[in-house]
């Protein structure tokens, strides 16, 4: 490995783990750079995945405040993430190129739901009669939400925030202090299991790593900082150059 690739994937890390704990879709990021470097996709995706796990950690810690009160949220959306993300994990090591052509229409269904979150998430809570019917109706979809994160994760965190937004009522900031730590648990569970039966290249994947640790502070710093107008408009433009990204390559 060469000075010059070391040091575009430590940097491709640190953008990556900055965007991720921001909005989400850093994997567009470092997965394309390793590409380039000749990897293989399915090398390239599983290192990607392991080595951005501790900038979401990172990530959620510099967003530690916005965490108080949220302990029941992320153990009951936790769990259905998990089992997501493990999904997720084995559907790629499977099938390793049959979500391609749906991730476009993804993110793009992602940016509406941000885009009328607030006013969905009203509409909800008037309709609503229990509020176990709500929960569950979150856990399902952040259960197939995790599955697509397992696979691949690039624009995870838009369709997350998307979810969050309307059905808990609550700041844009805390809520996306919690899909940090549910991005965590969802690309976790698939690193263990990519660690066990995957072709991982270590190098890459600790380089990654160190790269979006830094990213993960960066973004807790930027981001907690901006209001939910900016954040939101932060998002759509994010989601909107991963989904040129993916059309157009």
């Amino acid at each position: 490995m060469s000075p010059l690739e070391i040091v575009a994937i430590f940097l491709a890390g640190v953008w990556a783990g900055t965007i991720n704990t921001i909005v989400g879709s850093g994997s567009l990021i470092t997965f394309p750079t390793l590409l380039a470097f000749g990897y293989t996709p399915l090398t390239a995706n599983v290192s990607n995945t392991i080595g951005l796990v501790p900038g979401s950690i990172s990530g959620a810690i510099g967003y530690r405040r916005e965490l108080n009160g949220q302990r029941q949220r992320i153990l009951w959306i936790g769990v259905s993430s998990a089992l997501g993300g493990l999904t997720g994990g084995l559907l790629l090591l499977a099938y390793p190129g049959a979500f391609a052509a749906i991730v476009p229409i993804l993110i793009g269904v992602a940016l509406g739901l941000v885009a009328a979150g607030p006013r969905l998430s009203r509409l909800l809570a008037e309709h609503r009669h229990e509020q176990a019917h709500r929960s569950g109706g979150l856990a399902i979809l952040f259960f197939a939400s995790a599955i697509y994160g397992g696979y691949f994760g690039a624009g995870m965190g838009i369709l997350m925030i998307s979810l969050l937004t309307i059905f808990l009522p609550d700041s844009l900031q805390r809520l996306n202090a919690l899909k940090n730590v549910l991005a965590a648990v969802i690309n976790g569970v698939a690193a263990v299991l990519f660690i066990l039966v995957a072709p991982v290249n270590w190098a890459v994947a600790a380089i990654i790593a160190a790269g979006s640790i830094l990213g993960g502070q960066i973004g807790a710093t930027v981001g907690r900082r901006l209001s939910p107008r900016v954040l939101r408009a932060t998002i759509f433009v994010v989601g909107i150059v991963a989904e040129a990204r993916l059309i157009f390559g």
